[in-house]
């Protein structure tokens, strides 16, 4: 019966009736498809930038125009902008944000539909002055409720704090959140250290495949977004080890065999996983850690009995924390390792009958927080994911009505794809996206809960 809804509701004449009614179909999100440099079509830029940034851009490759002057009004007119940058570093005074207004004001109109937007603000915390703070911090609300305006149209908006001036160091996460491998994150904030920037940027042969001779483990990597993320690990030029349960060995071996990869059946809060993992390891250090194995085991907590608890903060939690710990002391995580967590959005706003996830999930937060810190002055990172509500085969499980509400629940009016994890998962993993650190990206097309 769920399925007959769902093929009725996305059918023609379904869709027909809803529109009749007002509510709109979600506009169909343009994903990432090989494209080099990741960064394609028509980018505006709102103000000049100055020549640290325009340095900035060269070396992402990115060629601009400002959108304020004739020629961009005339080029405008004939073809849209895919994505548009605004520095907004300089705005020291609260009048000052009235720039907002009258910038933004002159793309409307100029955007094509799911085209990406990128603010760049000065790290509020490291402002001299409070009003100069203060009018940093506004940008953090003037992104996220632009991004509610405009995510009918598919079109993203996201924050970008840097702690100095424009360096190698943005490339990166300025490419990625202007490239269609963010499209279902929105609303968003980055903040990005002040760190000297220690790689070099992508040249024009590694767009495609940035993690090329990188090895990456992925726990619970047998199918649904752990899949997804080993598949995408290679594609950017990963070798890939699989993680799973023994349960799940057939469906790990057969994601494996499509990426030439290494399938490892243990389980991962065992007392020899760590062994497992060295010995599938063969003393080369591992690049990339991505912790995505874990469990729900829902009820309300008056319901709920207690191995359900345990089990779920024992795989969601606790593995993470014992397996980065015992291979980092081990030596088994390399100088520049990328470790990425899966959090969630239910460990940010909280969900009925979602205790123990909830807590595990938040949790994990706190753990790479920490972990950020204790590793700070080193090459490691560690971040997360906080993905929200991504079309698996655990939420085709839940009831027609409930899961189209769960989908809708955003600015972008859809849910997301396993491969929008995983596009988080490449970027925080990538060897020039080390001015990231102890960050939680929300992957949820801006929930509108909790985020």
């Amino acid at each position: 019966m769920s399925q007959l809804l769902e093929r009725l509701f996305y059918s023609k004449a379904g869709q027909s009736f809803l529109s009749a009614v007002g509510v709109k179909p979600a506009v169909q999100l343009r994903r990432y498809q090989s494209e080099v440099p990741w960064v394609s079509g028509k980018t505006g830029v709102l103000t000049p930038p100055d020549q640290a940034l325009d340095a900035v851009l060269a070396e992402c490759g990115i060629q601009y125009e400002v959108v304020d002057s004739p020629t961009a009004g005339q080029a405008a007119a004939e073809s849209s902008y895919t994505s548009i940058i605004m520095d907004a570093t300089a705005l020291e005074t609260i009048h000052d944000l009235d720039q907002l207004k009258q910038h933004f004001g002159l793309i409307n109109g100029k955007l094509a539909q799911s085209a990406h937007i990128v603010i760049i603000g000065r790290t509020p915390e490291l402002c001299e002055g409070i009003e100069f703070a203060a009018t940093q911090e506004a940008l953090n609300g003037f992104t996220r409720a632009l991004a509610k305006e405009l995510g009918r149209k598919g079109i993203t908006v996201n924050l970008l704090y840097a702690a100095g001036p424009a360096n190698a160091s943005w490339c990166t996460p300025l490419s990625f959140f202007l490239s269609n491998k963010s499209a279902y994150i929105s609303g968003q904030p980055l903040y990005l250290s002040a760190i000297a920037p220690e790689k070099a940027p992508l040249q024009d042969t590694q767009w495609e495949q940035p993690l090329a001779g990188k090895l990456a483990l992925i726990t619970g990597a047998a199918q649904g977004i752990g899949a997804a993320i080993a598949q995408t690990l290679a594609r950017d030029g990963a070798t890939v080890i699989g993680l799973d349960i023994p349960a799940a060995q057939q469906a790990l071996e057969s994601t494996m065999a499509t990426l030439g990869g290494t399938a490892l059946c243990t389980d991962i809060t065992s007392e020899h996983a760590v062994t497992d993992i060295q010995a599938a390891l063969n003393q080369q250090p591992i690049d990339i850690l991505v912790h995505n194995a874990g469990v729900t085991r829902d009820k309300t907590l008056s319901k709920m009995p207690d191995h359900w608890w345990q089990m779920t903060l024992n795989i969601n939690l606790k593995a993470p924390m014992t397996v980065t710990a015992q291979l980092d002391s081990a030596h088994m995580l390399a100088e520049e390792a990328r470790v990425i967590c899966i959090s969630s959005i239910s460990g940010i706003a909280g969900n009925v009958g979602q205790t123990n996830y909830a807590a595990s999930k938040a949790g994990v937060i706190g753990f790479v927080h920490q972990q950020a810190k204790m590793w700070q002055g080193s090459n490691k990172t560690i971040n997360a994911i906080a993905p929200g509500f991504i079309e698996t085969q655990m939420t085709d499980q839940i009831p027609f009505m409930t899961r189209e509400i769960g989908r809708r629940m955003n600015s972008l009016s859809q849910g997301g794809l396993p491969l929008d994890v995983a596009e988080g998962v490449a970027f925080f993993a990538q060897p020039q996206a080390n001015a990231l650190n102890g960050q939680v990206l929300r992957v949820c097309g801006q929930s509108l809960i909790g985020a």
